[in-house]
């Protein structure tokens, strides 16, 4: 697995990461010991960088990787975030950004996690009623205090990214990026790229529509959060299935998968990029490794783009209320 850097401040990683949350929330039933066994799998084939986030099943899903590399600990890169408290009364995300909370979660995280220092830690979204001086100015202390390594945010604006890196260098930005989702190409990522912030793209296979397994709402489970998001209902559904199907026609001319294709295609927008596909399953996990080894052509890259152009996707990409909370 070769390795790429996130930011100046001396973060490598395994150039394709593993989304932890998945084990452990919002797609479904669990399965502790197969997701053990997907985590010890995804190292073993040098994946060393490990997301999760405390609000994943409040608290377990870190606890889960913390079970899983308790005897690995030195060849694995840790990032957590915090943030998230819950659900406001509207459905939408309630948010923290206030000094002392942060402190306590990471306390909470690196307890969870069972280990002594936190690789990388993200604000998970952006406080709007906390300056953003103050939290980085918080985190940065943390770093200072040898608890946290690096500093991230997620799903943060180009104006805050500027904000914030002026009091504490920024190595990454975590926010949702795929063939489908490419709206931070506008400000945001030529922003990252005049700081030095790395990008770390979640929900990189379109929350697993771009793999080409969902042919109909009904392959979702009843508990499955994907039902209840824009992209995912009704007309947007199919109309989006269309890119989905011309995404495989591509792949099959070059032997590879839909979900390898677009894996390769954001390993391909820069060095800099670090795109975590999130996984339950050993099967799955091979897969998406093996596209780091996929090379696309100018030639690919153009077809790509003509048949999954920026804007392509129909409905947003999560309901209303929490759309509200992202690009702050």
């Amino acid at each position: 697995m070769k390795t790429r850097q996130l930011g100046n401040q001396g973060l490598t990683v395994s150039a394709l990461g593993l989304g932890c949350m998945g084990m452990s929330y919002a797609y479904g039933a669990a399965d502790e010991t197969e997701s053990i066994a997907t985590l010890h799998a995804a190292i073993d084939l040098g994946v060393n960088f490990l997301d999760t986030a405390d609000m994943y099943g409040a608290g377990a899903n870190e606890k889960l990787v913390g079970k899983a590399i308790q005897d690995r600990r030195d060849r694995v890169i840790i990032a957590t975030k915090f943030g998230i408290q819950g659900r406001n009364a509207q459905g939408g995300l309630q948010v923290c950004g206030k000094p002392e909370y942060l402190r306590q979660q990471c306390e909470a995280s690196l307890k969870n996690l069972g280990i002594d220092v936190i690789d990388l830690y993200y604000q998970h979204r952006i406080d709007p009623n906390v300056p953003i001086e103050e939290t980085v100015g918080a985190m940065a202390e943390l770093v200072q205090q040898g608890k946290v390594r690096y500093l991230g945010l997620s799903e943060a604006s180009a104006a805050t990214l500027r904000r914030a890196h002026a009091v504490h260098p920024i190595s990454a930005l975590q926010s949702e990026y795929s063939l489908w989702s490419r709206d931070l190409e506008d400000e945001i990522l030529p922003t990252l790229r005049e700081l030095g912030i790395g990008l770390v793209p979640y929900s990189p296979l379109g929350r697993g529509f771009l793999s080409g397994q969902i042919k109909t709402p009904d392959d979702f489970a009843p508990d499955d959060f994907r039902r209840n998001v824009p992209r995912f209902q009704g007309e947007n559904f199919y109309k989006n299935l269309e890119v989905v199907d011309r995404v495989q026609q591509i792949a099959a001319e070059k032997g590879v998968t839909s979900g390898q294709l677009a894996l390769a295609w954001i390993l391909a927008q820069g060095d800099d990029v670090v795109p975590i596909p999130g996984t339950k399953r050993r099967s799955y996990l091979q897969e998406n490794v093996a596209a780091a080894d996929i090379v696309l052509t100018p030639a690919d890259l153009a077809r790509i783009e003509q048949v999954s152009p920026r804007g392509v996707a129909q409905g947003d990409r999560y309901p209303a209320a929490i759309m509200a909370s992202v690009n702050h």
